[in-house]
Formats: C-alpha cells, structure tokens, sequence
C-alpha cells in the first residue's frame, strides 16, 4: 500500500474540516506578555455552531484517522524486507 496518495488525502479531509469549522466560526483572540513569563497568556475564543461545526468535526476525525492509516503504512513501507 502506498502511503503517499493517503497522506494527500488525510490533508486534503483536515484541511476540509479545519477550514470549514473556521470559516464559520465567531470568536477573539487575546495574548498579555508580562513580566515575569510565567504571567504570560493566550487566550482563544471560537464558536461554530450548525452544521459546520458537526461537519466540520467528522471531517477533521476522518482526516485524523487517515493520517494516522498514512503513518502506519509509511512505517510498514520502510520496514518491509526487501526482494
């Protein structure tokens, strides 16, 4: 199996989903740099609500899950015995 044209495809469905749940979504970003560090924060805010965010997730987990199926066959690829 090759993993190449899966490794396109799981980015082709994160991509998908990321993009449609932020192109919805509705929120803020804050960042505070303070002294000492350790007072540093980000903060951020997002909401997706409907149909995006439902979508928008089950595009995501099909994109992960594919990625994870690319690793897998990129590591079995390299391990394989030659002949």
């Amino acid at each position: 199996m090759k993993s190449n044209r899966l490794l396109i495809v799981s980015v082709v469905f994160l991509a998908a989903g990321l993009g449609w749940i932020l192109s919805y979504c509705h929120g803020n970003a804050g960042f505070s740099a303070v002294f000492p560090v350790a007072g540093t924060s980000l903060q951020v805010n997002l909401t997706t609500t409907g149909m995006p965010a439902m979508g928008g997730l089950v595009l995501a987990v099909i994109g992960l899950l594919l990625l994870i199926g690319a690793l897998f066959a990129a590591i079995t690829e390299q391990v394989k015995s030659p002949r």
